[in-house]
């Protein structure tokens, strides 16, 4: 695979540009970048109900190629979800976390595996709210802290990357992290936010 060139992805012209012409600059990266494509092939020979890789990995691939950075400069993981509500046991998550671990053991990235089902079974004890359940990946991106955030890929019929992306994407080809206020998600938001702009001084920021 061939890395895009500093300079090949024009951000503030893409900020502007059809939905089509964002999407498919997003699948043009997302191909070129061996991390991104592999376990995309991982959530897809897994066969993971409503299966997709999301957020960080993706939207920050995309500033580090539009601002010429090295690949992998300020991912911190790689958020691989699934929505599953068969079993909503700890014991059925792990089962999953432990054949994803074993599928990108090779790959050196520190991959983070949720059901989006068991979300509302944790969630008040980590971030002090109670949510309602949820019915879909999909769903669940309507709900992330920020606009930014909510993107979501995966491999279609044909090979083709199907995406997900609720609020759009011209704030991520804007390097702009925009509050959804769905849910009081601002502690969440201005953190991220701030670690952002340490990392991608161009990021600009809507605080909550």
């Amino acid at each position: 695979m061939v890395e895009p060139a500093a300079g090949a992805f024009d951000g503030p012209r893409l900020a502007r540009a059809s939905l089509d012409e964002q999407a498919a600059a997003l699948r043009a990266i997302v191909a070129a970048d061996p991390d991104l494509s592999a376990l995309v092939a991982v959530i897809a020979d897994l066969g993971l109900p409503d299966g997709w890789l999301v957020s960080g990995a993706l939207y920050q691939t995309v500033w580090n190629v539009m601002t010429g950075r090295p690949r992998r400069t300020g991912i911190k993981d790689y958020d691989l979800v699934y929505h599953d509500a068969a079993d909503l046991g700890f014991e059925a998550e792990d089962a999953v976390i432990r054949r994803v671990q074993a599928a990108t053991a090779g790959l050196g990235l520190a991959v983070e595996v949720r059901n989006q089902a068991r979300v509302h079974l944790w969630f008040e004890r980590r971030f002090g709210f109670a949510v309602p359940p949820l019915g879909s990946v999909a769903e669940a991106l309507e709900r992330y802290a920020s606009t930014t955030h909510a993107v979501a890929v995966r491999r279609g019929a044909g090979g083709r990357l199907d995406l997900l992306a609720p609020f759009g994407l011209r704030d991520v080809f804007a390097m702009h992290v925009r509050p959804n206020r769905s849910l009081p998600n601002g502690p969440s938001h201005e953190a991220k936010a701030r670690r952002f702009q340490a990392v991608w001084p161009e990021v600009t920021v809507e605080w909550w």
